[in-house]
Parts: C-alpha cells; structure tokens; sequence
C-alpha cells in the first residue's frame, strides 16, 4: 500500500514523524511531501535516497490509500481527503479528534488508526477494535519527553526553576510523570513526592503544603476527577498547577487547554499550564523516539493488516 508522509501544519509542531535513517525493509510505499523534513534540517534527496517517492501536498492526498499525520489534520486539508481513505497518526477520534470526525471523518467513512500509547485502535462507522500487533507503550520514550518538556517549559514560563525550597508533587509513577520527576531534580528540587491512586487520599490532606502540582496521569471521563476544585482551593496563593498530561477538566477539574505560545493563565490565584502538544518544545529529540517506535510497530508492517483486522468491527 502507499503510505502518505504530510508536513505537519498543526499549531507549532515541528516534530518530524520518520527519519531517513529508519527507513528499513518498510511493506509499505512510502510517499513524501516535498520539505517533509525541514524542521530538523533533513533534505528532500535524503528521503529519496533511501527508496521515498517525493510529491507534493495534493499528490500524496491523491495517490495513497493512506495518509499519515502526526497530529489532527487541520481544516484546509479536509477537501483534499478521499472517501474511505485511511488516516493514520495521534487522531484520538473520540477525543481531541471529535471535531474532525463530526466535520468530516464520519461524512467521507474515513478509516481512523489512532495510535494512542495505551491503546491503539481502528475507528470505522463509529465503531472501534483495538490493534493487537502494536504493544501498549510503544511510544513510551515520547511520553517520558512530554512530562520532562512540560515541566521545564511551565518553571520557564512561570519565570524561575524548579528549588528545593518547593513541596512538588505528582501524580502517576508512568512515563510522563517519570519525565517530569526527572526534569525538577535536574532543575534542584528536592521535596518531590509521586502520588499513586492508592496514596491520593494522602496528597489531598497535604495541598495546602504543595507548591507545585504536576499531572502525569490521563483519565477517562467516566472516571471522574482526581481532584476537584474544591481541593484546588487549599492550594497556597500562586502555586502552579503543570497538566503535563495534557488531561484538561478530566485528572484536574476545571483545568483548560493552553498553547506553546500562550502556555500559562491565572485562574482563582492558581497558576495553571496545559499544553496539548508539549513534546513540540523539544522536538528534535522527540522526532527521533517517534520516528524509532512507528518505523517497528507502524510502518514495517503492511496496512492492508489494518484493513483485514477492520473488517472483524461489528
């Protein structure tokens, strides 16, 4: 099958998904938007070289029964998309990605892969069946970057490091929270404690002594909050609440999305940092972990597996 690689056109993310030098017995053929790898300074020759068939932007929508995209594909992409095409990448269909399957996903039956770390899925008419080649974690490199990335980019934007004067707490032991342990350490924090569901009970008496609340955790809405406004309002005037999940108003209540750009507001004397795509800040380095784990798990494998396994979607 031919696999389309777009440019991502997602608000600053620069993450570039597959490097020339992962590119190794592929079932797929690959096909390449011109300036694909740009951000990371990779030439067009040298995605040719290594077997890459280069077209523009309209070519590759028009040519490949799949198209790759890292983030959501945005609105000025959405005439160029075929109907029944497969689109692959961090869609999160039922999610982030609502308002594209309710814009134009459902309309054109597209076929949606989500590879989510924990669970990686294909969507079809509303209907999902987990992908079983393709292990839970397998992005876990990315994930550990999002928390260290999150964490250094809302201390910077808060304006000063991480010390050991500071009570900081997280929530989860994965691999974001791991990153952003890792990433206050390095800054000189030394009062830092992981919370787990079992001791939460446990960081809910002890808010009023947290200067730092970092998220490490991502929850179903069903599951309800982790912690409430109302154990928010403990918190001392001026600490900072870092989502380096990215979990808006579901781990934390009442948390909202903030961006790269515009990454921090005040709300009822709390800081609060949210962005979505924080990995983007360090994107060099998040580009060669994505572009490790997809090449094993996603593009080695033929996607016509993708549409056998589809087809058991009742």
């Amino acid at each position: 099958m031919k696999l389309g690689m777009i440019r991502p056109t997602y608000p600053n993310e620069k993450r570039v998904a597959l490097l020339p030098e992962h590119v190794k017995a592929f079932e797929n053929e690959l096909v390449v938007e011109h300036g694909f790898g740009e951000y990371l300074d990779i030439p067009d020759e040298a995605y040719a070289a290594v077997g890459c068939t280069l077209a523009s932007r309209e070519e590759v929508f028009a040519s490949c029964e799949a198209i790759f995209s890292l983030k959501l594909i945005q609105p000025h992409d959405y005439s160029l998309l075929r109907k029944g095409q497969m689109i692959v990448g961090w869609t999160h269909p039922e999610v982030s990605g609502l308002g594209f399957m309710e814009d134009v996903g459902f309309e054109k039956e597209l076929m949606i892969v989500d590879l989510d770390n924990i669970c990686p899925t294909i969507q079809l008419n509303k209907k999902k069946i987990q992908i079983p080649w393709i292990p839970m974690n397998f992005v876990h490199r990315n994930s550990f970057i999002a928390g260290y990335a999150a964490t250094q980019h809302a201390f910077m934007s808060f304006g000063k490091l991480a010390d050991s004067n500071q009570n900081i707490a997280i929530l989860g032991s994965g691999n974001v929270s791991q990153g952003a342990f890792s990433a206050v350490t390095k800054m000189g924090a030394s009062q830092v404690r992981m919370y787990y569901r079992k001791t939460m009970n446990q960081l809910k008496d002890e808010l009023d002594e947290v200067d730092v609340l970092i998220n490490g955790i991502e929850l179903d809405a069903k599951h309800g909050h982790l912690v409430t406004k109302e154990e928010l309002a403990k918190m001392k005037p001026n600490s900072l609440i870092i989502d380096a999940a990215a979990d808006a108003d579901r781990t934390i209540e009442g948390t909202d999305y903030t961006t790269i750009d515009d990454p921090l507001y005040k709300k009822d004397g709390l800081y609060y940092y949210c962005v979505a795509n924080a990995p983007a800040v360090l994107y060099r380095e998040a580009s060669y972990a994505i572009s490790k784990s997809f090449s094993k798990w996603v593009y080695q494998h033929d996607l016509k597996m993708m549409y056998t396994l589809a087809k058991k979607i009742k």
